[in-house]
């Protein structure tokens, strides 16, 4: 049986009444009505997800809802804001009962995590394709940018890169992993887990903060052109999670990959939506209150980004980074 537009809205994306005080008119209106906080900036994000480009049929409808909402809230945490509203532009070439229930469940669950409400969006007819937005809330003085870095600060990482490249590549490859570490790395890879929490307690410590979206290089790029600055990688002190090490040396035991194509997946793989970030060195000391993260190297006089191997001498990555128009 045929659905309305609104019906299928009213079905799939209305599940919610307004639980949020600063939503003063929601879903299903001409435009939402939104009371931002005293004394708070406004952050807002936009991400595009494409059938083919950042997801596929081995995805799964939860899972592309799931990250359609994780990679703005990754921006989200990236300049240190609490995220408060979102917004949903959807395309279909046809209604799915079946795949917009559990797409809209996967979406739902990531922004339910972060008390952010869904207060308005579009539908329409054609290939498939999301777009969210999100909007957040930052003191006005805390908020982290790209801008900040400094000679002397240090470098670090939220947590392990790597995983969702690694992921990508064995699906591509159709090649099976272990259990349950192959479980693990395909988790990273469709339902990536953005560092909110983390980037708020950043924002009076970190002088910079990016995502890793297109990739650790790319990204930390960004950082570098922004803050007129160079960094340095000591791609010895990468860290790995024991699920990227246990299925790295399965390949690494059949043949089907190298030490260096596992570095590219740390340096150029993307999708792993961790935050990396730079530090005056007087105040590294105060990161251990926050959380453990990992330190993997500094920022310096010049421009670009340069890498190092365990001994010190430079390394040449086999690629920069992800990029939709190359």
């Amino acid at each position: 049986m045929p659905i309305s537009e609104f019906d299928l809205i009213r079905e799939y994306f209305s599940r919610r009444i307004s639980v949020r005080d600063d939503v003063i008119i929601g879903i299903g209106d001409d435009a939402a009505i939104l009371q931002p906080p005293a004394g708070m900036a406004l952050a807002i994000s936009m991400d595009t997800l494409v059938d083919g480009v950042h997801f596929d049929q081995h995805s799964g409808p939860y899972s592309i809802g799931w990250k359609a909402a994780a990679v703005n809230l990754s921006d989200m945490a990236a300049t240190g804001a609490e995220p408060a509203w979102a917004t949903l532009s959807l395309t279909l070439p046809e209604v799915k009962a079946d795949w917009l229930r559990e797409f809209s469940n996967g979406l739902f669950e990531m922004l339910s995590r972060f008390d952010v409400e869904l207060v308005g969006g579009d539908t329409s007819r054609g290939p498939l394709s999301m777009t969210v937005q999100l909007h957040g809330f930052v003191p006005v003085k805390q908020a982290l940018g790209r801008n900040g870095a400094r000679p002397g600060d240090m470098l670090y990482l939220t947590d392990t890169v790597g995983e969702a490249g690694l992921a990508l590549w064995c699906r591509q490859q159709q090649i099976d992993l272990p259990q349950p570490y192959g479980r693990l790395l395909m988790a990273r890879l469709d339902r990536p887990e953005p560092r909110i929490n983390e980037g708020v307690g950043l924002r009076e410590l970190a002088s910079s903060a990016i995502d890793i979206s297109d990739g650790l290089l790319a990204d930390l790029g960004h950082v570098c052109t922004a803050s007129q600055v160079g960094a340095v990688i000591n791609v010895g002190e990468l860290p790995r999670s024991p699920a990227f090490s246990a299925c790295a040396q399965a390949l690494l035991d059949q043949g089907l990959l190298n030490e260096e194509k596992l570095l590219s997946f740390q340096l150029s793989g993307g999708d792993d939506y961790e935050l990396c970030f730079s530090v005056p060195l007087d105040r590294c000391h105060d990161l251990d209150s926050q959380a453990t993260y990992h330190c993997i190297g500094g920022i310096e006089e010049g421009d670009g980004v340069r890498c190092r191997d365990k001994q010190g001498n430079a390394y040449q990555p086999q690629c920069s980074g992800f990029d939709h128009f190359f």
